[in-house]
């Protein structure tokens, strides 16, 4: 929209690790994280849509554990991001939405925080970013990345001239982004052998950004496949609750209007396209004969609605900020065949970004001394021992996201939504009933025989940011922050600026 033997000494970037058992003998997997930009968990079909083809993120699900209630922290992309690179939400690492890039060309947003590859590279992982970074600076290569492939501002386009950062240094290229990011995460996963063999074990991290809008220049083979389809899948929910998207017209079965049926083929193109390029790196740890020693992960920064409630994007779509489902539900799917993770199974612990950060860590060893791990203070838990199997008990019933001035916490009954002035002004807030009402569409906050529900709920909300919220960073402090971007929901609803509001109360 407009929208890593341990502690490395002298490395500038080295923090402490605890130290590993040595008795172990078994090697420190690989670690290989695709994070993809828009990518709605309901568009790829290990998740159950049969019209977008992804048969390497199928073949990921078939020979891993796929998470079902994987939910962002925040529905658009900065945030969501720096949860992953931080362990820490929003009101902790201070990115409140997505920054405008050229106000934020030398201003790294999350500068003194520890971030996923330091503990990595201190743990002997060799470390390497490709694509989106988008938490501020994101020419200059950050803390515990050995090898830096991103934006020299902008992420755009898809297609065409592009302006990449190769560690700092600006690097003209032309074509498809995200085949072009591919090529340099194959240089990566090539670098660091020796007689064939790898010297230390990685953790690379990939972006691609296909799914973000605009929803134009994806491969024309991949758009005139999904052109000539019909996409039956928005004959059923949760589709079916469109509005205004499924036109009768006459012939007894659904059809999407032209204009949607081809931004959705542009859409579909795209992932399919990030498809291609997944395995093309995968083919490649196959012939490298790693693939098995690599936990690999595909994931979302947050979610996308694709005519859903009526419109299409993430939070921001609206005016004030959603959080339908369709915003903040995320894919998760992890394959690790030497590492005891299930294969083809589901889980449905209810886990999101910081869990993931605290995951990687556990996986690779690496984790933190106490002093860091105080001062990170992730509200993320490991969840490596459900992906072997494992029952652990007293896993969180409730997942709580926050987009600014405004905050959510979701459980298998009610979701509700606390909104906070900004500039004195104030928009509603919101309780659904997600047993009875599913697709969010009536919103019962007012309803008198709820009251009891609302406390209860708001009360753990209340709970949990005191815990975890860094003072000076709060969401509900936006005065006296930075501004991101100048589109924030926040800003366009004391500026009255009411054009892009959809959302019916």
């Amino acid at each position: 929209m407009k929208r890593r033997t341990f502690l490395q000494a002298g490395a500038a970037s080295a923090i402490a690790v605890r130290a590993a058992n040595p008795n172990s003998k078994q090697r420190r997997p690989n670690i290989l994280v695709f994070l993809t930009d828009d990518h709605a968990q309901w568009a790829q079909q290990p998740y159950g849509n049969p019209d977008v083809r992804t048969p390497n993120m199928s073949w990921l699900a078939e020979h891993g554990t796929k998470m079902t209630q994987a939910f962002t922290t925040c529905p658009v992309c900065s945030p969501a991001r720096a949860s992953f690179f931080t362990g820490r939400m929003p009101s902790q690492h201070g990115i409140q939405d997505w920054l405008y890039e050229p106000s934020h060309i030398t201003d790294n947003c999350l500068k003194g925080q520890t971030l996923i590859s330091q503990p990595l590279k201190a743990a002997g992982y060799r470390t390497g970013l490709v694509g989106k970074w988008h938490c501020g600076a994101t020419r200059f290569p950050k803390p515990g990345f050995d090898y830096w492939f991103s934006y020299w501002v902008w992420q755009y386009p898809h297609f065409g001239h592009q302006n990449f950062s190769n560690q700092g240094k600006l690097l003209h290229e032309f074509g498809n982004q995200s085949e072009l990011l591919t090529d340099r995460a194959i240089e990566f996963l090539k670098q660091g052998r020796t007689g064939g063999k790898r010297d230390e074990p990685f953790f690379l991290f990939v972006s691609y950004t296909d799914t973000h809008s605009p929803h134009i220049q994806a491969p024309k083979h991949y758009v005139d496949y999904y052109n000539n389809q019909p996409l039956n899948y928005f004959k059923v929910p949760p589709f079916a609750s469109c509005h205004g998207q499924i036109a009768n017209p006459g012939d007894g079965v659904p059809h999407l209007p032209s204009e949607q049926h081809a931004r959705l083929a542009q859409y579909y193109a795209a992932v399919n396209n990030i498809d291609h390029q997944i395995g093309r790196v995968l083919a490649t740890l196959k012939e490298q004969g790693e693939l098995d020693d690599t936990m690999v992960v595909y994931t979302g920064d947050h979610g996308l609605n694709g005519g859903h409630h009526g419109f299409w994007e993430k939070g921001n779509a609206t005016v004030p900020q959603n959080f339908v489902d369709q915003s903040i539900r995320i894919s998760s799917i992890i394959s690790w065949p030497n590492g005891g993770v299930r294969k083809n199974v589901s889980s449905d612990a209810i886990v999101s970004h910081p869990d993931l950060f605290m995951t990687i860590l556990d996986v690779a060893n690496a984790h933190p001394d106490e002093a860091t791990m105080a001062k990170i203070n992730s509200p993320g838990k490991s969840y490596l021992r459900q992906l072997r199997g494992e029952s652990v008990p007293h896993w969180r019933d409730a997942i709580i996201c926050e987009y600014g001035n405004a905050r959510m916490i979701r459980n298998d009954h009610y979701k509700l939504i606390l909104r906070y002035p900004f500039h004195w002004v104030e928009a509603p807030n919101e309780l659904y009933d997600l047993q009875a009402d599913p697709h969010e569409r009536t919103n019962i906050y007012n309803r008198p025989e709820h009251q009891q529900t609302i406390k209860q709920l708001a009360a753990r909300i209340d709970a949990f940011f005191k815990v975890y919220t860094v003072p000076g960073n709060s969401g509900l402090d936006l005065e006296h922050q930075p501004e991101p971007d100048p589109y924030a929901p926040w800003i366009l609803m004391a500026r009255r600026d009411s054009q892009w509001t959809i959302r019916d109360y």
